[in-house]
C-alpha cells in the first residue's frame, strides 16, 4: 500500500463519513491511487477535470454526472465541488497537483465528509514529491 493510499484511508475514509476516496493527478489526467475497490474510470477523471476546466457557474447549473449517476451540485468554484445525489455525494477539492475526491452514502454526514476531505487537501497540497 503505498503513502498515498494509506493518507487516503486513515484520514478519509477513517471518519466513518467518507466511503471511498480518490486522488487525480490533474497534469496527465489520470488516477493516481484511490482506496480499495473504488474504481475511477478515465471518463470519471475527465468529468472532473471538466468540472473545474468549465467555468463553475455552468458545472453548478449542469450538474456532475459521476461514476454513472446524476449528481445535483450544491457548490462548484475554482477549488471545490460539492455534488449530492438523494443520499449519496460527492466533495472534489482541487490542489496545483491533484484532484482529491471522496464520496459519502446514506448515514453519513455530509459536513464531515467535505471537513476531512478540505482538511487533507491542506496536507497534500504541499506534499509535491509523493507519486
Amino acid at each position: 500500500m503505498s503513502q498515498l493510499q494509506s493518507l487516503l484511508l486513515d484520514t478519509l475514509v477513517g471518519t466513518k463519513h467518507v466511503d471511498s476516496a480518490a486522488l487525480i493527478k490533474l497534469q496527465e489526467r489520470s488516477l493516481s491511487v484511490a482506496t480499495p475497490g473504488f474504481n475511477v474510470m478515465p471518463s470519471d477523471v475527465q468529468t472532473l477535470v471538466n468540472g473545474f476546466a468549465k467555468n463553475p457557474l455552468k458545472t453548478r447549473r449542469e450538474g456532475l454526472y459521476f461514476k454513472e449517476k446524476d449528481y445535483k451540485c450544491v457548490r462548484a468554484d475554482d477549488y471545490s465541488l460539492y455534488a449530492k445525489s438523494e443520499k449519496t455525494g460527492v466533495v472534489v477539492v482541487k490542489t496545483h497537483l491533484y484532484l482529491l475526491v471522496a464520496t459519502y452514502t446514506a448515514g453519513m454526514y455530509p459536513s464531515i465528509c467535505v471537513e476531512a476531505t478540505e482538511k487533507l487537501e491542506e496536507l497534500i497540497h504541499p506534499l509535491k514529491q509523493l507519486k
